[in-house]
């Protein structure tokens, strides 16, 4: 997606790529080719996305509305203090994966095994596990991690599930994950896995929950930092921001179908139910 215009003093042209409508391979020549077009700003949707865009340029500043364990990737130096030209905002919350084992253990309150889907090749996982073993500590249940790197190993992920005799299922904040979103709902509905998802578009495919930050805020917030830095702002000087706006978001028809039944203060802490 790209957008050109050039206002009275301002010659400023924007363009984006997000990478959910491409492959991953795909993303260094897109950076490439944007960076060759010598943009004034690339807003690049994923971690992925910003890795390709800062192989492609070290100058071009690149503004980032969700990504994910940018420092843990080596992307920038610091949340506060980015240092290059990446800013934007981080879309994992440190806690947030610990609150959405919090939610899954209210909603089945019996569970005590619980598989979690990751994906293994990505720098924002160890983060993630290490507040979650932090929080199954203290409620008393125990995590299986399944690892992917790729869409062709989810089967075998939930089938190491299953003999792991899994109770329900958390699957990481991630863009390979969020790609696989169809096929991941689906098999955990085969699979009959109570789960949370850390993307609201999983629980519109059919998921249970999703507790996240605000996925289109964050894109409103972004559009502030490139208005920043088309102003004369420099990507290094401006802080990486954390989620500050979350949405839980329930599926009765699918708690239905797992025999579940959502307790009404859940339900009241609920931003958007599909029924």
């Amino acid at each position: 997606m790209s957008r050109c215009d050039s206002p009275i003093g301002v010659a400023a042209c924007v363009h984006a790529f997000p990478s959910e409508e491409v492959t991953p391979e795909r993303l260094p020549h897109l950076a490439a080719e944007l960076a060759g077009l010598k943009v004034d700003v690339i807003v690049a949707a994923t971690t992925g996305a910003v890795e390709a865009a800062t192989k492609a340029t070290r100058t071009i500043p690149i503004v980032t509305p969700v990504s994910i364990g940018l420092v843990e990737a080596g992307l920038v130096a610091s949340l506060a203090r980015p240092g290059g030209n990446v800013t934007g905002l981080n879309y994992m919350s440190p806690d947030l994966s610990g609150k959405r084992l919090e939610l899954l253990k209210s909603i089945v309150p019996k569970v005590s095994r619980i598989a979690v889907l990751l994906n293994r090749t990505a720098p924002a996982a160890p983060p993630q596990m290490r507040e979650m073993e932090r929080t199954a500590r203290a409620l008393g249940v125990r995590l299986k991690p399944i690892e992917v790197s790729s869409g062709g190993g989810l089967t075998t992920a939930f089938q190491a599930a299953e003999k792991g005799e899994a109770d329900a299922l958390i699957v990481l904040d991630d863009a390979l994950l969020f790609t696989h979103r169809a096929r991941i709902v689906k098999l955990a509905a085969e699979s009959r896995l109570p789960a949370v998802y850390g993307f609201a578009a999983f629980v519109d495919l059919g998921g249970l929950m999703s507790y996240a930050p605000h996925v289109a805020d964050l894109y409103r917030r972004a559009a502030t930092y490139v208005d920043k830095i088309l102003k004369g702002a420099r990507p290094a000087d401006l802080p990486i921001e954390q989620p500050t706006t979350f949405q839980l978001v329930i599926n009765l028809r699918t708690a239905k179908a797992l025999g579940l039944s959502i307790p009404p203060a859940i339900l009241a802490r609920a931003d958007r139910v599909i029924e």
